[in-house]
């Protein structure tokens, strides 16, 4: 996987948090949701690591089986 050292830092920031949220953290909750971060969101989607949701104007992140899978690689269970 060819992703930038803030897209991993985006990711496992997210991945750590996802127990808090059911697996599914929001966008913008605990962790992320910066201008900045929305490119890294992007990449995340590009790879196939997660998909988002909106409901009722909260975007959700849910992680893909190949995102659980990245996460494992880091110690983290989703």
């Amino acid at each position: 996987m060819n992703l930038t050292e803030r897209t991993k830092e985006v990711f496992k920031m997210y991945a750590e948090d996802a127990g808090n949220w059911n697996g599914n953290p929001p966008i913008g909750g605990n962790v992320g949701g910066s201008k900045e971060d929305r490119g890294n969101i992007t990449q995340l989607k590009q790879a196939g690591l997660i998909t988002t949701d909106t409901d009722e104007g909260i975007s959700w992140i849910r992680f893909t089986k190949a995102g659980r899978e990245y996460a494992a690689t880091m110690g983290i269970t989703i």
